[in-house]
């Protein structure tokens, strides 16, 4: 045995053969020969130390035999499937063998089935009985290395289009049986495929083949390729086939991204833009690159059952926004990113140049698959990409809107507005993981990116029509609210506890108005107008402008949100802050068991993401507390109930509630009486402690000035330039 690399010997026949069975024998004769010693040295009387170390000494030479035994019979399979990661010489075969014995069956799996994958390739879909033996071992790093050796990217390439070629044939020639043989063992194939691609084109996976394999991938997908009858095809056709089976892990990795996706992006754009520009002339609009599925009328002959459909008219780059969608730094390195030569972004050709190819399949998923994992971070990436759609799509709608005779907002260009639509949930979602930065647009005159009030007007026009992205946005909302509420000080803070509470000497003196060395109940009010106030502005942007969008659409019917009522029923404005330190006397205890510390570990999240949380607790829950929600005649009263929520609840964790009398009120227990866990409460209970806060700690207040900056439709009027009529509510 010879050291051939890292983690591989040299291993020469019929040598190996000739010291493995001379170590057999070796570890048989040591045996004997210590237990002869120690019958021998045990009748004398005489120290048995020597008999027993000779033992150990035998035990050792055991298992290194049997451990040679193993690899014996390794190398005698490898000769007997003529698999050698060696050389021959002319004193024998030197077979590089791997130190650990995983590592050679991998590798010896990994080299037999892309022996099989090799002959599928060729047009052999007999071997597909022979491949799908190992479709259990594409996890395994050795096998991926192995396998991918002997395929190349040229057969990982014409492997599907051997398949499709195959399918077609079938179903031309009527043949039942074999088509529907043929389709399950295919989508097994390139589901096994998919994983194997992933982990190869990884850096930071064992398996990765370099970068050299990823060029190769590039230009086996722009070349011309031929399987059976079907006589030319884009590589990249048959790739997508593979990404379309991609079940989202492992993911594919950015830098899959930055050599094949961005390259397949430039070439569908390079092959297509003088057809897409034709076919605009002439009404025909945009045909797309179709996967080799589509283009050979294959239906959901290869495509995985869950997406099984009778027409398949996918694209090449459906599959590929599908894997991108998969990783968020994927999604990254696709997006944020303009080839040479362009004058545009990829996101930005996605949103507008390839828009029509997206309408002509009819295929949205992807799009919003790689639209939500790119925007919806809390990176600079993820952010710049939010912002980037946001003014990209204002661009798109602002011509689809005008002002009606009657002042409020009407539709101008209704084909402009349907073609976006598609769009509008991943915009919300954008808007929803950044809602701070509609706060900064409408009370700083900050800008998102290139974006300002006005373009975030016009975007939200377009999100807010969206019923899930409308809720997102106002759970997103309803976060940011509470997070600003919990920065106002507690009652009592002074220099003695700032320490405890998370304070410093400066906050004291911010938050001490009248200046007497401690918070009392009067600052903290105040801070709570300000904060609340602030608050109502981008809460009334939200929801005048989703009232003005649906106005136009003519669905507006005056009725609350199903969303919303279940916000208010399931009164999730009493959560507080994840991680907020409950000061107030009466706070410890109501929450209960409604704060986990699964909620508490969301310290810090995005606001959108903590918003889903409490709506799972919520859920898990499923009690309604807050009974109003039947009552709601819209969503602008839905919004208000929640805002007395959030109010309710502040008030009691910041000690405004302390020491007000309690007795006999229905939502208290024991003796003297204290707040029963809210998770307790009756809705009755709970109603009678919104109305006992708001007449007793001075939320009344606080709701008047929130409904007066909210039902405020000016700054609506102002962006969106109309003339929205006063409303019997007090729109105005």
């Amino acid at each position: 045995m010879t050291s051939q690399s890292q983690g591989f010997t040299g291993v020469k026949q019929p040598d190996f053969d000739t010291m493995t069975a001379g170590h057999t024998r070796a570890a048989g004769q040591l045996d004997r020969l210590a237990q002869a010693l120690y019958g021998e040295l045990q009748g004398a009387g005489l120290d048995t130390g020597p008999a027993l170390r000779l033992r150990d000494l035998a035990r050792r030479v055991g298992t290194q035999a049997e451990d040679l035994r193993r690899r014996q019979a390794m190398v005698h399979e490898m000769e007997r499937q003529q698999v050698a990661f060696g050389v021959c010489t002319p004193d024998g075969t030197l077979f590089g063998m791997p130190d650990a014995l995983d590592s050679a069956r991998g590798f010896m799996d990994g080299t037999l089935a892309g022996r099989a994958a090799a002959s599928v390739a060729s047009g052999d879909t007999a071997a597909l009985a022979e491949l799908e033996k190992y479709t259990s071992k594409a996890g395994n790093g050795d096998f991926v290395t192995a396998f991918l050796r002997q395929l190349g990217a040229k057969g990982v390439t014409e492997l599907p289009g051997s398949l499709a070629a195959a399918l077609r044939a079938a179903r031309l020639n009527g043949e039942t049986e074999a088509l529907a043989g043929l389709s399950a063992q295919g989508r097994k194939t390139l589901r096994m495929l998919s994983d194997i691609l992933a982990r190869a084109t990884d850096p930071k996976n064992p398996a990765y083949m370099g970068d050299r394999f990823l060029k190769d991938l590039a230009e086996q997908g722009r070349a011309r390729h031929t399987s059976g009858d079907v006589e030319s095809y884009a590589g990249y056709q048959a790739q997508a086939l593979i990404w379309a089976a991609h079940e989202g892990k492992p993911p594919f990795s950015r830098r899959f991204m930055e050599v094949v996706g961005r390259d397949a992006v430039v070439y569908e754009q390079e092959q297509y833009k003088e057809r897409w520009s034709f076919g605009e002339g002439v009404g025909l609009g945009k045909v797309p690159l179709y996967d080799l599925s589509a283009a050979l009328g294959l239906g959901g002959l290869l495509k995985p059952g869950a997406r099984v459909v009778a027409k398949d008219k996918a694209s090449v780059m459906d599959g590929l926004l599908r894997v991108a969608g998969s990783d968020k730094d994927a999604a990254h390195a696709l997006l944020d990113h303009t080839p040479p030569g362009w004058k545009q972004s990829v996101l930005a050709h996605l949103l507008t140049t390839r828009l029509d190819a997206f309408h002509f399949s009819g295929e949205f998923a992807a799009l919003e698959r790689v639209l939500l994992a790119g925007t919806t971070g809390q990176d600079p990436t993820s952010r710049k990409l939010a912002a980037e759609m946001t003014g990209i799509l204002a661009d798109e709608v602002r011509g689809a809107f005008g002002k009606a005779g009657d002042g409020n907002l009407e539709i101008a260009d209704k084909e402009a507005l349907d073609r976006l639509a598609p769009l509008r949930y991943p915009l919300a979602r954008a808007v929803a993981a950044n809602i701070d930065q509609l706060s900064r647009l409408l009370l700083h005159h900050d800008t998102f990116g290139k974006v300002a009030a006005q373009d975030m007007s016009y975007a939200l026009a377009l999100a807010t029509t969206d019923e899930v992205g409308f809720e997102a946005l106002i759970r997103a909302q309803t976060e940011h609210m509470r997070a600003a509420l919990d920065t106002v000080p507690p009652v009592g803070l002074d220099r003695s506890n700032l320490k405890r509470f998370g304070f410093t000497e400066a906050d004291l003196k911010l938050y001490d108005f009248d200046e007497d060395g401690r918070v009392g109940k009067a600052d903290v009010h105040q801070f709570l107008v300000d904060r609340t106030v602030a608050e109502a502005r981008p809460f009334g942007h939200l929801v005048e402008i989703r009232r003005q969008a649906l106005i136009a659409e003519g669905q507006y019917d005056q009725k609350a949100d199903e969303a919303l009522r279940a916000m208010v029923r399931d009164a999730i404005g009493l959560f507080p802050v994840p991680g907020a330190k409950q000061v107030g006397e009466l706070a410890s205890g109501a929450f209960g068991k409604l704060l986990t510390s699964q909620y508490d570990k969301l310290t810090g999240s995005a606001y959108d993401e903590v918003s889903k949380q409490v709506a799972q607790v919520m859920a898990t829950e499923g009690r309604s507390l807050d009974a109003t929600h039947a009552a709601l005649a819209d969503n602008r009263l839905a919004v208000e109930r929640l805002t007395e929520q959030m109010i309710a609840t502040t008030m009691l964790k910041k000690g405004m509630l302390d020491r007000v009398a309690l007795k006999d009120r229905t939502f208290t227990t024991g003796s003297p009486p204290r707040i029963k866990p809210f998770a307790e409460m009756s809705p009755e209970q709970y109603i009678s402690f919104l109305n006992w806060t708001r007449w007793n700690g001075g939320s009344n207040d606080l709701l008047d000035r929130f409904q007066r900056t909210f039902r405020d439709t000016t700054e609506v009027d102002d962006y969106l330039s109309l003339q929205i009529p006063a409303s019997p509510g007090g729109g105005k």
